[in-house]
């Protein structure tokens, strides 16, 4: 069922004050709200509560608020959610007239709303931050013709993979559906199984590892009986909870040091393991991301998940393509790393790689803004969410991914407002207007 409309003034609103009268609206906050249009929301949203029956939905823009805030300020479904009741700054960016006094929703209606909006609905999320930053100023129309690609990879949120905490793990996970569904087992290995285990952890740090190996046969020997077991044992109608822990045992169980499409993580299989190259991360473990910011400013233009950890160059034309679809423009320069050597983007952009001798003096100046991409990438994992994705499976992962490009745009607009207004008083004290504080408040109420 569709958002529910704003109530009513009543007659007992007239004795509350309204936030807008609450706030500074010389605040970043209050000025940004004014520069999203927010009846995009309510327009795109709006088809995916069609339905007339059942309970109304969230006003749209309170939920987008709520995402915009989660991302900007690097926070948890829960934390917006209760920061949210104690900030009117935050109240005000989300629509409300008064101020509240209890939660806006409950903190899985976030979940459940990124699973219906879907990646499409994520990227206007992402347009609407981008078309802000140009009412703004912060980025030139012009500069989304130039732009800079690069990729990161977003680590998902699992522990470390090893091999004798995968086993154990895997045979306690088909133990536990198996006897769920009734099914009677020669032996659990419960106990043997959790002191191998420790056993092997033990091993690997004293850097025995004869020993390690020989833990981790012993607990893959007793996760091929388990499962022997189980299938010998299960019904015909297998019920589904089963077959699919049988399905991750029996492909943990077959799976060597040289096997390909991996698994990592049992309850994340599509984690992968990425090479990095750096002595502190030689290997991350998650998904790749594409990321595509304007070479003059570092505001995100384009940000996808690229299952598979595809090759950098074979990943040009779907963010060019995204892109495109985000900005209503086909960027006509592209900068990029060495690792895009052989790309040939199919929009007919010019690719232009680092170290590329007998430039122009112009693209070669031009070429030393690739290197804006590398800190955008660092402020988007230490001051937002890229660093840590808890979302599941891979709809997670590109919905995680567009979010934080979201987040990152919204705060180089606010740092810009916050710059806007220090320029501000400081203009007022050279035009020595600081000397009457009427004369001041005036200034700064008007301006």
């Amino acid at each position: 069922m569709g958002p529910k409309s704003p109530p009513a003034v009543t007659e007992h609103d007239l004795f509350r004050l309204e936030l807008i009268n609450m706030v500074n609206r010389r605040h970043e906050l209050v000025r940004l709200a004014e520069l999203v249009d927010w009846s995009v929301f309510e327009r795109e949203f709006g088809t995916q509560f069609a339905s007339t029956t059942g309970r109304p939905a969230l006003p749209a823009r309170l939920v987008s608020g709520l995402l915009y805030l989660k991302h900007t300020f690097a926070l948890s479904d829960e934390e917006v959610v209760a920061r949210w009741v104690e900030n009117p700054y935050w109240q005000h960016f989300c629509g409300e007239r008064y101020f509240q006094h209890e939660l806006p929703c409950d903190a899985s209606s976030l979940v459940r709303w990124r699973q219906r909006i879907g990646e499409a609905g994520v990227e206007w999320l992402l347009t609407q931050t981008i078309e802000a930053a140009k009412r703004s100023g912060v980025v030139k129309r012009e500069s989304v013709s130039t732009i800079v690609l690069d990729t990161t990879v977003q680590p998902k949120a699992i522990a470390h993979p090893t091999d004798s905490r995968l086993l154990n793990r895997a045979r306690e996970q088909l133990v536990e559906a198996a006897q769920e569904c009734g099914i009677g087992l020669r032996q659990s290995y419960v106990r043997v199984g959790k002191a191998a285990e420790h056993r092997a952890g033990r091993y690997a740090h004293a850097r025995q590892y004869r020993r390690m190996r020989g833990e981790i046969r012993r607990l893959r020997t007793w996760l091929g009986r388990v499962i022997r077991d189980v299938q010998r044992k299960a019904p015909e109608d297998m019920p589904p909870t089963l077959s699919d822990r049988l399905a991750v045992a029996r492909r943990l169980h077959a799976q060597q040091r040289d096997s390909k499409n991996k698994l990592y993580a049992l309850h994340a299989p599509e984690v992968e393991c990425i090479a990095k190259g750096k002595a502190r991360t030689p290997y991350e473990f998650g998904v790749k991301v594409s990321v595509a910011v304007t070479a003059r400013e570092g505001i995100v233009v384009g940000m996808r998940s690229m299952p598979g950890n595809p090759y950098d160059g074979h990943t040009v034309d779907s963010a060019l393509e995204q892109v495109r679809i985000l900005t209503d423009t086909t960027p006509s320069i592209v900068l990029a790393d060495r690792g895009y050597k052989g790309a040939t983007p199919a929009c007919g952009a010019r690719l232009i790689l680092s170290h590329t001798r007998k430039l122009p003096a112009k693209l070669k100046r031009l070429l030393k803004r690739r290197q804006v991409v590398e800190p955008m990438i660092g402020h988007m994992k230490t001051d937002g969410l890229l660093a840590r994705n808890w979302l599941k499976g891979e709809i997670g992962d590109a919905l995680h991914a567009v979010l934080c490009g979201a987040g990152h745009n919204l705060r180089m607009i606010l740092a810009y407002l916050r710059v806007l207004f220090v320029r501000l008083i400081l203009w007022l004290v050279r035009n020595d207007i600081g000397n009457s504080p009427n004369a001041l408040r005036l200034a700064i109420v008007t301006n």
